[in-house]
This record gives C-alpha cells, structure tokens and sequence, in this order.
C-alpha cells in the first residue's frame, strides 16, 4: 500500500481537511503517479456540497491530474517512470461491452468508475486528485505532449475533452457557423478548439466585458446576450450552439439562432430542468443534444491536437491552503479561468 496526503471533505460544505489516506499496492497493469497539479472543477464543488445526491464522505475530489509517473507494474508497456502524463474523469470500466471497445469507455455498459466519489469493482471508494500520488490502471493514464507543461494540462483532462469532443462530434470545421455560449473555464477552450478546427466562431456572453479576450483567443465575433438585439440579429445564423454554462437559458430563443438542422449541444448542467417549444425543433428540424466527456483515445487525440496548436487553458495555480476559497470565487465568476493546484504544497 502507498499513503499520500490529500484534501478530503468530511461532509457536505464542509472545509477541507487534510488528511493521508492509503493507495492501493500496484497491480501488474497498474502506473503510480506523483500528481504535480489538479484543476478545480465546477463538478468538484456540485459533489463535495452535495448538490447532486449520492456523495461519499470522506470525499478526495479532482479528476484533472497531470503528474509524473514514478513506478509501473510488470506488465505495464505504455509507460516508464518519468513520464509526463495525465487523469482524467475515470479509472476504469469493463472493457468488454460495446461502448469500452469503441473507444467510449465513458458510456461504459457496466457503469464507468469516476476517479472520485465512486466505487470500483471491487467495492472500494475511490479518491481524486486533491492528492499528491494516485494509482491508476494504464489504460486509464494519458500522455502529456512536451509542448504543454503540467500545470496548464491539468485542466485539459476535463474542461478540454468536454468541449473538444461536442465540436468534433458535431463537425465543427470550415464553412460551420459555431457560437459558444459563455466564455468561462469551458467557454473560453471551445472558442479556441472551434478556431483551430476551422471554424467560424462567435461567443455569446452576458456582457462584452471579455470581449477583447474572446478575440484574442480566436473569436471572430462576440455578441452580449443581455441586449435583446443580439437575438434578433442572430435568427437561423449558426450550424452549432455550444452551451457551456451551467445556468438555465431561454432555449427556445437560443433554438432561434440555429439553421436547418443546426444543434444545441449541453455540456453545463443547470440545476432546474429546461423547458422549450417541439415547434421550435420540429419547424428547421433542428435538435437539442448534450455531451459529456470523450474516451481514453479521444482524450489522447485532444491533448496532442492542443500541444499542436497551442491551445491552453488560462489558469490561476493556488496552494492547498486556498481551495476553500477558490470554490467560493467560482460561485461568484471570480476566476479567469481555471483554478488549478499546486499538490506540492499539500
């Protein structure tokens, strides 16, 4: 067995305490991982709070870990001690039902194990990366590209692979109108990918206070929603809606802005369910669609893709000390754009 330290909850909205836990011994297929930074995300807060039911106290979150491989199991043939890698939203699933052999072990068959607040097959509850070692099935582990150092990759394992796979899914490319609603954490990726991909990109935000930001990300317009002309100007513009924020929104205005057959993809999740108009999908045959995250590979092909064009997160690296606060500051926007922790002050 291998003790770290970690964060852990001890309840809902509870402070974080830290406390040492044990890994579990390495398995013949097994990395261990001296996780260098994790990314807070939104998710993290909606688990340790509570708000989504079914949480498991003492809770270690994270699931954006980028670290350094320092021991492998026997059979292990993907990885060396030393690597740079990364942990994504998973640790493992069944391997054998339709969706793991696909590539899209996130929809596993059996049921996917979360890298935290989540139980293995075995049983056992599993923690995050708020830790400063983790073990990890190899096919569970990604490699991180030279080009993209630790601390920005962390956030890549979530809030990239989000928005990458939905503009990949969706064709977003040349000649493809894609409007990115909010230019937060996830936002302000998806605007980068959707620019890289090809595509004609707008940003849809509250107001036009990142504006200039949005432009210098690869954003070719950028319109506030809080002024009701936007959606007047915008009727039947756009093949595909990124929605990125976790707000409930007008959808049947938002349905406006899309073309024939044009999609409203969710990656946020609001609180209350939404409600819209079938005549405002059944008029253009549009559609309203989510997506979650990508696979193993997917999450490959996203991180060498983002080491190729130079595409990062912004991030703010805080010590252990400061995840309580942090949390606080995403409930009020208060960051630009992702938290991302320096597990060597834990």
């Amino acid at each position: 067995m291998c003790k770290t330290h970690v964060l852990s909850v001890p309840g809902a909205k509870a402070p974080f305490e830290k406390i040492t836990i044990e890994r579990r011994k390495l398995r013949q297929d097994d990395v261990l991982i001296d996780i260098k930074f994790c990314g807070i995300c939104h998710s993290d807060i909606h688990n340790a709070y509570g708000e989504w039911g079914g949480g498991m106290y003492p809770m270690v979150p994270g699931h954006e870990m980028a670290g350094v491989v320092t021991a492998v199991g026997s059979e292990v043939t993907k990885f060396a001690v030393g690597d740079h890698v990364g942990v994504g939203c998973f640790v493992d699933s069944c391997g054998q039902c339709e969706y793991c052999l696909s590539g899209e072990e996130q929809f596993c068959a059996k049921g996917v194990v979360n890298s935290y607040n989540s139980l293995d097959y075995d049983g056992n509850p599993t923690y995050g990366g708020y830790s400063q070692k983790i073990v990890v099935k190899e096919d569970f582990v990604v490699r991180i590209p030279d080009a993209l150092d630790l601390d920005v990759a962390s956030p890549l394992l979530c809030a990239g692979i989000t928005t990458y796979s939905p503009l990949k899914k969706w064709n977003a490319g040349p000649g493809k109108k894609v409007a990115v609603v909010g230019m937060g954490g996830l936002g302000h990726l998806a605007v980068q990918y959707a620019h890289a991909m090809g595509a004609e990109v707008t940003v849809l935000s509250q107001s036009l206070n990142k504006k200039d930001e949005a432009l210098s990300l690869g954003a070719d317009h950028y319109f506030a929603t809080s002024d009701p002309a936007t959606f007047t100007e915008l009727v039947s513009r756009f093949d595909l809606i990124l929605n990125t924020v976790s707000a409930n929104l007008d959808v049947d205005t938002y349905l406006s802005m899309l073309r024939v057959d044009g999609a409203l993809v969710n990656v946020g999740a609001p609180n209350q369910p939404d409600k819209y108009n079938v005549f405002s999908l059944i008029m253009k045959r549009r559609s309203i669609a989510g997506s979650l995250v990508g696979g193993i590979r997917e999450t490959q092909e996203m991180l060498d893709f983002s080491a190729q064009h130079g595409i990062a997160p912004k991030i703010e690296v805080i010590s252990a000390d400061q995840v309580d606060e942090a949390f606080e500051r995403v409930l009020r926007s208060d960051v630009r754009y992702r938290f991302v922790i320096d597990m060597s002050t834990l």
